[in-house]
């Protein structure tokens, strides 16, 4: 979902120096929407493109919509704060996740993370939920991570991720609980964009078919400031 594009925006908020505020836009196409180790497209393509706002005082603000497969579409609307206190850089803010043709779908969460030098760690907690009990995406449920990233050459990057997904509830007694593990290298092409091949394993009952396969995505996306 949105978090790569949080990071881009709290990046220009970080980075708006003399300009008071900036505006900025993006696309994106992948060849699997992955989120949290999960497939939000049935593993079929999908484009996206968001709009994002950053204040030099570290205030940030902008929606994101993708693609989901068969017609469906999520539009994420966030806004947050993020800055540097010596060398650890933070970031708190609140998210929401609406699906226009899903009934009973939408979920918000709040979310907050630390970073120093290549590592972050972070975690999200959802506060609203419409889904009825007892489905995940309703409130209490929370997910936490620790990534790290690193340049590896000039225009290479590789980063990894763990994270947990910690839900409130049980489908029909069974544990949806899940660990996922995902490895990102990245390959700048300036003015063309970015590229990135993600891969990505489930591990725990998840209640996905993907559980303990590994999944490849291939992802370009390119921001106009």
């Amino acid at each position: 979902m949105k978090m790569n594009q949080i990071a881009v925006a709290v990046g220009a908020a970080m980075l708006a120096g003399s300009a008071t505020a900036e505006f900025s836009a993006n696309i994106g196409a992948t060849s699997d929407y992955l989120w949290r180790g999960q497939t939000q497209s049935g593993h079929d393509a999908a484009i996206s493109g968001g709009i994002d706002y950053a204040h030099d005082s570290g205030f940030y603000a902008g929606t994101w919509a993708s693609s989901l497969g068969g017609g469906s579409a999520e539009v994420d609307l966030y806004a947050g704060f993020g800055g540097e206190m010596g060398s650890i850089g933070y970031d708190v803010g609140i998210i929401g996740y609406f699906y226009p043709s899903v009934s009973d779908a939408d979920f918000v969460e709040v979310y907050g993370s630390l970073s120093y030098e290549w590592f972050t760690a972070g975690l999200a907690y959802t506060v609203d939920g419409q889904a009825a009990d007892p489905s995940p995406f309703v409130d209490g449920d929370l997910y936490y991570y620790a990534s790290v990233g690193f340049d590896i050459m000039p225009t290479w990057t590789l980063g990894g991720t763990i994270g947990y997904y910690d839900f409130d509830n049980d489908m029909a007694g069974n544990d949806l609980n899940y660990t996922h593990f995902q490895i990102d290298i990245g390959k700048s092409a300036g003015d063309f964009g970015d590229f990135t091949m993600t891969l990505s394993t489930v591990d725990g009952p998840s209640g996905s078919t993907d559980e303990d396969d590994i999944v490849v995505a291939v992802s370009w996306a390119k921001t106009f400031d």
